[in-house]
């Protein structure tokens, strides 16, 4: 994949973050362990630890897994 031209600006990391912290609290809220989300999600926990920690951004299809395996719309685990 190419890198890109110029670095991410840091509303763009901020909301990383925030998109990883609204994953762990419904995850919590649901009782689910990473690893419990992971399989359900079919992948690896250190994925939901990237997720959650705002170090990686899920892609479409897997936001869609994890808005399903949360119990959620999409539109809420999204938006702010």
């Amino acid at each position: 994949m190419p890198s890109r031209r110029t670095p991410l600006p840091d509303w763009v990391h901020a909301e990383r973050r925030a998109l990883g912290h609204r994953i762990a609290v419904r995850r919590q809220e649901l009782g689910l362990s990473q690893d419990q989300l992971a399989d359900r999600i079919g992948m690896e926990r250190r994925s939901v630890q990237r997720y959650e920690g705002g170090r990686r951004d899920p892609g479409y299809g897997e936001l869609l897994l994890i808005a399903r395996a949360l119990e959620i719309p999409l539109r809420h685990l999204v938006a702010e």
